[in-house]
């Protein structure tokens, strides 16, 4: 069964539609990296998911559960965009507040207990008025996490935090997920954090679902290749895929063409230059995690994506 599963969520803001026809479905212990640009609608759609928003269209189940607009589960906690605390509580009063409303039958203790999975202990007493950017993203993680959900959408949840607290919280997020096999949903534009913890990732661009892949994937896209730049890309793409069966060849948007597979730069040499093909350069490329994305997110670069469905199996090739 999935921890949480959407089909074709649509949502219309007067005439505009900022989601459109997104399916997507998350596994126990999965860390699943939202990405996009500003106004993609990746905090509509975790509204959406949350229960914040109705949809105009499309479905939401968690484990299993169908939730109607407006509704939630109490399997799922999150943090979108900024923590809503009562400036004249304490952390921990902050907390409580919240275990109560859930009817958490031990209160006092699941507060302590999300106070100190973000690192709040030494000022879970004082008012949350007096905390810092950072502390107070902290402690909207806390809220998130009373009653230990299933399942966790948290929107940008690095946000305001000092590299000390990056890490623990990127560690506790990978923690809930593959120790305690909650299912855990992490936009962000922090895209080295998300690399480190993302087991799947999903790319929204103008508000559809572009892409999905796992992180092995990305890691495979992202690896080492040769380019091959020709006046002639059309006949050396016909002869290199006749001389390297075993390689993989793509043409870039600048005509350049990318060689992927256990293939020497001599060996690519070697064929065009028997076949009187000529080169006007041959270079190991490598691409990073930034420059993959924003090409799926429709920006510029030589990057294609495919679309994907709700399982994130992919469909025929499309440049995205």
């Amino acid at each position: 069964m999935y921890a949480l599963r959407c089909e074709k969520l649509s949502r219309v803001f007067g005439r505009k539609k900022v989601l459109n026809d997104v399916s997507l479905a998350l596994l126990p212990g999965e860390v699943y990296g939202l990405v996009g640009r500003n106004g993609a609608g990746k905090s509509t759609l975790l509204k959406i998911l949350a229960g914040y928003l109705a949809p105009s269209a499309g479905s939401v189940e968690v484990w299993g559960e169908a939730m109607g607009p407006c509704r939630t589960s109490a399997r799922l906690g999150c943090l979108i965009e900024h923590p809503s605390v009562n400036p004249a509580l304490t952390g921990m009063q902050n907390v409580m507040v919240r275990a109560i409303a859930q009817g958490d039958p031990e209160p006092k203790a699941a507060s302590s207990a999300a106070i100190c999975a973000v690192g709040l202990e030494a000022q879970a007493d004082d008012r949350a008025g007096s905390y810092s950017v950072g502390m107070k993203q902290r402690l909207g993680l806390a809220l998130a996490l009373v009653g230990a959900p299933d399942v966790l959408l948290l929107d940008e949840p690095f946000n305001g935090l000092d590299p000390e607290g990056v890490k623990k919280v990127r560690q506790l997020l990978v923690d809930l997920a593959h120790r305690h096999n909650c299912a855990v949903v992490v936009s962000s534009h922090v895209l080295d954090q998300l690399e480190r913890m993302a087991d799947r990732y999903g790319v929204i661009s103008e508000g559809r679902l572009v892409a999905q892949m796992t992180a092995r994937e990305v890691e495979e896209a992202c690896a080492e290749c040769l380019y091959l730049k020709t006046p002639d890309a059309a006949r050396a793409l016909v002869v290199l895929q006749r001389a390297l069966p075993g390689a993989s060849f793509a043409v870039m948007p600048d005509d350049a063409i990318r060689v992927e597979g256990a293939v020497e730069s001599g060996e690519v040499g070697r064929a065009l230059l028997a076949a009187d093909v000529p080169v006007s350069s041959l270079y190991v490329h490598s691409r990073d995690i930034e420059d993959y994305f924003v090409g799926l997110m429709g920006g510029s670069g030589p990057v294609r994506g495919k679309a994907a469905d709700a399982d994130g199996n992919k469909g025929g090739g499309r440049d995205d």
